[in-house]
């Protein structure tokens, strides 16, 4: 059990470089359409935590908050038709008709104008899209990387717990981001953030939210996505980790939620809540740029676990020496536990969290 102390210590870690930054108007209306269009044309596409989980606790070592002790989570608990695909990654862009989206100056002004940097590069571009929506995450991290382990190359609970521990600051790759979000919704799905730790108040993004975004640090900085749409739509019945969503071939403002051949849900383009996530690495001078490629000052998995471990034994909590630790789920949770300062102190009044669950009684 962590101290208050300690909880405000790890609080403070949670920091990201600077406070985002609000941008109104993000793309033209020419970008928007082209990029909603490869989502409706190149479905269909996976749950965001089919995509990048393979168990509860690999899911929870992202997130914050606890469980009642003996109280077992579940995949299936944190369902939600939230759904990903990627544009771009490894700064190479998939759809060359978005190529002034992604190789986008501006973007990469604010990257280096949020750090203070002198050079940057666009390194990945992602969506999310769903309709109507519950959100059961209590705020959570993207995942960072560092020099050796990278998103890319690493279990994401993993680059979670390294930014949430602050022992490796010394080789955490310096990243911006500019999020956008598109939704017709006037009252719903906004933006929660802690700029200041989550142990202090929450700021928010207030729907609507239509081609507004963010310059922010999102691999340092709990944050989280609202809920959106009507209550009784958030949760299609017979949602699954196999269901996807995809444009309608015969329309091109129908989109359609499948599991397995049965369509779950229908929706139209004005009930779509649309995220556009642009990443880039930045570089504060040359040095920092030719160490970051050069790969002379990597970390390695290995090196990274031992470090975990012999600081939590430091710090006088037992854990077992794990034989897989990328994938052992009690090694896993373990060390989460030596991290996890619980879920963030307060949300704001008009975006509560989904229950995950209901207590016995």
């Amino acid at each position: 059990m962590l101290t208050q102390a300690r909880k405000q210590e790890l609080s403070d870690i949670l920091r990201p470089a600077a406070p985002p930054v609000v941008l109104d108007n993000v793309y033209t209306s020419d970008q928007a359409q082209r990029l909603l269009d490869v989502v409706h044309r190149e479905g269909p596409w996976k749950l965001i935590i089919a995509q990048h989980f393979a168990s509860a606790e690999e899911l929870v070592a992202t997130m914050s908050g606890g469980f009642p002790e003996g109280f077992e989570p579940s995949l299936d608990m944190f369902l939600t038709p939230t759904f990903r695909g990627f544009y771009a990654n490894y700064s190479t862009l998939f759809y060359p008709e978005i190529h002034d989206c992604f190789y986008n100056e501006a973007f990469l002004a604010h990257a280096k104008n949020y750090w203070g940097a002198k050079y940057a590069k666009p390194q990945m571009m992602l969506f999310n899209v769903n309709g109507p929506c519950g959100n059961t995450d209590p705020g959570h991290l993207d995942s960072p990387s560092f020099r050796g382990v990278r998103y890319e190359n690493s279990p994401t609970w993993l680059c979670a717990v390294m930014g949430k521990s602050g022992l490796f600051t010394d080789y955490l790759i310096k990243m911006a981001q500019v999020i956008t979000w598109f939704s017709a919704d006037p009252e719903s799905g906004g933006f929660t953030y802690w700029p200041d730790g989550p142990m202090q108040a929450p700021r928010r993004l207030e729907p609507p939210i239509y081609n507004r975004g963010v310059v922010v640090q999102n691999e340092m900085m709990y944050h989280r996505g609202e809920a959106n749409g009507p209550l009784a739509q958030q949760r299609p019945v017979g949602l699954d980790f196999n269901s996807t969503f995809g444009g309608d071939p015969d329309d091109s403002d129908r989109w359609v939620l499948r599991t397995g051949d049965r369509v779950i849900a229908r929706h139209h383009t004005d009930e779509l809540r649309f995220l556009v996530h642009w990443s880039a690495e930045v570089f504060e001078d040359y040095d920092e740029l030719r160490k970051n490629m050069d790969g002379t000052d990597n970390i390695t998995h290995e090196k990274a676990i031992e470090m975990l471990i012999d600081d939590v034994r430091a710090r006088g909590m037992s854990i077992e020496t794990p034989t897989d630790p990328l994938h052992d789920p009690v090694f896993i949770q373990a060390i989460n536990a030596a991290y996890d300062i619980g879920a963030p102190s307060s949300y704001p009044e008009a975006a509560p969290v989904t229950p995950l669950y209901r207590e016995a009684g």
